[in-house]
């Protein structure tokens, strides 16, 4: 034991524990966890403001890292991050706030300019993960088919936007005119939908998800659902990690916060 920091071992007795049952692996993750500020407000509120809905702490304006206004396109959306800010304990813990990191992202990063992250979802949608088939086990082609066809058939009568597909992991090039028609479906400049949008279309692989969430043509659950057809397959044949599933728990998380920017923005 001699080996053992004093405060470790001091905390451990502070604690009731028998030293000899001390995890050093446990101990360096606890060494390893983040240092986060203490809450230092009150009370997290929305008030409107020239910038538009405003967080309020303590009814003082709050900014985002880049030094932006932290405000909003509408009262649904501060509210809501108010509410993240409202719902913190002692500290101020950023992986509880997944509406208030998108929000900062897309203040300091999108808003000034939309086209670089316009783009990207296009480059997106050039190897969507609906494009790309399994050809075996019957099971799965059928569901992908189930799940997926009828998101292509959408995209191809109300976007215009008419995608090849390919079994396996063979590359396919998408038509330059489906692409364009997936641009143009993006509303020009709105640096808050284009921002969440592409939030959802890296969390799901899929652009034509995400804009099938930003036009509300399928619910956020949906677009969940569609999204894990191949991992959920997989799962039913060999069973769920906890560690996969833990990853999945925070995506979605991060998913759902990204639906409601696209929900009330």
């Amino acid at each position: 034991m001699a080996a053992m920091s004093n405060s470790v071992f001091e905390d451990w007795f502070a604690r009731g524990m028998d030293p000899a049952a001390y995890d050093p692996v446990a101990s360096a993750r606890l060494a390893m966890k983040p240092r986060y500020p203490k809450k230092f407000f009150s009370q997290a509120t929305a008030g409107a403001s020239v910038e538009g809905w405003r967080l309020l702490l303590d009814g003082r304006p709050a900014k985002t890292p880049g030094r932006n206004p932290l405000a909003f396109p509408s009262e649904a959306l501060a509210s809501a991050v108010a509410g993240e800010w409202d719902g913190l304990g002692e500290f101020i813990e950023p992986l509880r706030m997944p509406i208030t990191r998108i929000a900062n992202a897309i203040i300091d990063g999108v808003v000034p300019d939309p086209a670089p992250v316009a783009a990207e979802i296009v480059r997106y949608a050039a190897s969507d993960l609906l494009c790309y088939r399994a050809d075996a086990p019957r099971t799965l082609v059928e569901r992908q088919s189930a799940a997926w066809d009828p998101v292509l058939a959408w995209a191809r009568e109300a976007l215009g936007a008419r995608l090849i597909l390919s079994e396996g992991v063979m590359f396919v090039t998408q038509p330059q005119g489906a692409l364009d028609a997936i641009a143009a479906a993006l509303p020009p400049g709105d640096g808050w939908r284009i921002g969440a949008t592409h939030v959802v279309t890296t969390l799901t692989g899929s652009a034509l998800l995400a804009l099938a969430l930003l036009h509300r043509h399928l619910g956020a659950d949906e677009v969940w659902t569609v999204a894990h057809v191949d991992e959920d397959f997989q799962i039913s044949q060999w069973g769920e990690d906890a560690e996969a599933a833990e990853r999945r728990v925070a995506r979605r998380r991060e998913f759902d916060a990204a639906a409601t920017v696209l929900a009330t923005v």
